[in-house]
């Protein structure tokens, strides 16, 4: 075997790596982004009384108190969509109401699930594909609602999902790799 046969043998195999690397990165970077999204559906502020500290650290000397709020996670502040956007998209006509309370009811959860089966790397394509149906179907709202940096924002998003598509055939480290 000549030198250069075996240069390139060894370089196809550093390529081979690099490339699972680049998907694996780009695959945690997609399941982390969309785990986070969905957790983020069920955050809630709870507000609690404390008493307000001078210089020192020690209370005021005339027990003033102040709410001080701290984020919290429970099934009870779950909001699919937000306040602010749910009456822009109960108020678009091509947008129907029907829809809206269930996609709202299941974005979270949908978030959720897909996510970690990109983390795991289980059923990735699929995950990755159902990534995708998620990024459209949000870019659909917001284009609707004319959120135009909202969905240049999703548009990245979508891309990023594309490359990982492409890229799933160097999907080495994964618990599934079929689909």
């Amino acid at each position: 075997m000549s030198s250069s046969t075996s240069d390139s043998q060894s370089n196809c195999g550093l390529e081979a790596y690099a490339s699972s690397c680049a998907f694996l990165l780009l695959r945690l970077w997609l399941g982390l982004r969309a785990v986070i999204t969905g957790l983020e559906k069920f955050a809630g502020k709870v507000s609690e009384q404390k008493p307000l500290l001078d210089e020192f650290g020690q209370p005021d000397i005339n027990g003033t108190m102040v709410a001080v709020d701290h984020k919290v996670y429970a099934l009870k502040y779950y909001q699919g969509i937000p306040a602010a956007l749910q009456s822009k998209f109960a108020a678009e006509p091509l947008l129907p109401a029907y829809l809206l309370k269930p996609y709202g009811a299941t974005l979270g959860y949908v978030l959720i699930v897909a996510g970690l089966m990109l983390l795991l790397g289980i059923a990735t394509r699929t995950s990755l594909f159902i990534n995708g149906l998620i990024y459209l179907s949000l870019t659909f709202g917001l284009v609707l609602i004319n959120e135009s940096g909202g969905v240049a924002w999703l548009a990245i998003h979508l891309v990023l999902v594309v490359a990982a598509l492409l890229l799933a055939q160097h999907n080495r480290f994964a618990l599934t790799k079929r689909w």
